[in-house]
């Protein structure tokens, strides 16, 4: 039996593991370096500019998702 190809999905679940393993990286590796140089208070002001700046791309892709869900929906 042949496996029917969903390069759609492919695509889509590759662009999830890139942004998660970029952000994991970001965090782990970024706020890890700040505490071992520069201790536990700048590691935690880092997390916080770190999640302040990806604030907004966090709502911009919610709307984009909610959006997407209202088309869907729609149709």
């Amino acid at each position: 039996m042949a496996m029917k190809r969903d390069l759609r999905r492919y695509a889509g679940q590759t662009t999830f593991r890139l942004v998660t393993g970029f952000v994991l990286i970001l965090f782990l590796v970024g706020l890890g370096l700040i505490y071992v140089f520069y201790g536990p208070a700048s590691a935690a002001f880092g997390l916080v500019c770190l999640v302040a700046g990806l604030a907004p791309l966090a709502a911009i892709w919610a709307i984009l998702s909610l959006i997407e869900w209202l088309v869907n929906r729609a149709e």
